[in-house]
């Protein structure tokens, strides 16, 4: 989507939430979409352990920011990478996070990504597609690829 909107003369910002290290798609961007503009709103994984105060503090510093990049009306496309994950961690509230979309400009799309998407989240959602993990090879014990999964 952030390609297809900057192709027909868009602006892009994409917050990752719970992401803090380099991942191919931000070196990606770096690389050769200079007007998408990335910022991460994460320190090191937690996934497999509990957010510690850093990792609440950080989400809540980025929430905080895409709330005034959204009322800034700069970017046409604003994707939350992550967003539902930051949420299934309680990092911030669904209540939060929708009093902010409520704000949005008009003719601006949002986007939120990641696993859990709470109900009250998906009740006010104009489009929602759900993708699902059918079987994975992570499983199996093959460990996360550069390029492939980051």
């Amino acid at each position: 989507m952030a390609l297809r909107a900057l192709g027909a003369g868009k602006k892009v910002f994409i917050a990752q939430f719970v992401k803090g290290i380099a991942y191919s798609e931000t070196d990606a961007v770096k690389a050769f979409t200079p007007d998408i503009e990335v910022k991460q709103y994460g320190l090191e994984c937690f996934i497999k352990k509990a957010p510690t105060q850093k990792d609440i503090d950080k989400a809540r510093e980025g929430l905080n920011e895409v709330k005034n990049i959204i009322g800034s009306n700069k970017y046409d496309l604003v994707i939350l990478d992550e967003a539902n994950i930051a949420l299934y961690y309680n990092l911030f509230t669904v209540g939060e996070l929708i009093g902010i979309l409520k704000n949005k400009p008009a003719g601006m799309e949002i986007v939120i990504t990641g696993r859990y998407a709470p109900a009250e989240l998906l009740q006010i959602a104009d489009l929602v597609t759900e993708m699902k993990e059918v079987k994975h090879y992570y499983n199996r014990g093959t460990e996360a690829r550069k390029g492939i999964e980051y």
